[in-house]
């Protein structure tokens, strides 16, 4: 993937706005601009990787602090204590549309399972 045609690289650079919920020195979420739910926030890592088949055992921190974000988004969001959802897909068969590891943190309603 060249980054610098990435939506999301461009997002970190501050190229492309977006509607930042949160912020820390590795980690950028922002809501999406298609929600699926009434909180739907995209959680991405500062740096590029293009999916989680790409992850090696060095970035295991880096994707940890994705789910240590979400957990902060969601008391700012208000959905800690009734619950939300971390999806993370891998491909284009799974539903990934931009090639940059990503997070959707979705919550305010009740989810059916099992998903899709």
């Amino acid at each position: 993937m060249d980054v610098e045609n990435c939506i999301f690289c461009r997002i970190v650079s501050g190229a492309v706005k977006a509607a930042v919920v949160y912020e820390d020195d590795c980690t950028v979420a922002f809501d999406d601009i298609n929600p699926r739910a009434p909180v739907h926030v995209v959680i991405i890592p500062k740096r590029h990787i293009d999916m989680v088949s790409d992850l090696k055992e060095k970035d295991a921190g880096m994707f940890g602090g994705l789910a240590i974000a979400a957990n902060r988004i969601a008391r700012i969001k208000g959905i800690a204590d009734s619950g939300y959802r971390l999806i993370t897909n891998c491909g284009k068969d799974a539903g990934q549309e931009v090639l940059h590891i990503h997070m959707h943190l979705l919550g305010g309603r009740k989810f059916a399972w099992p998903p899709g």
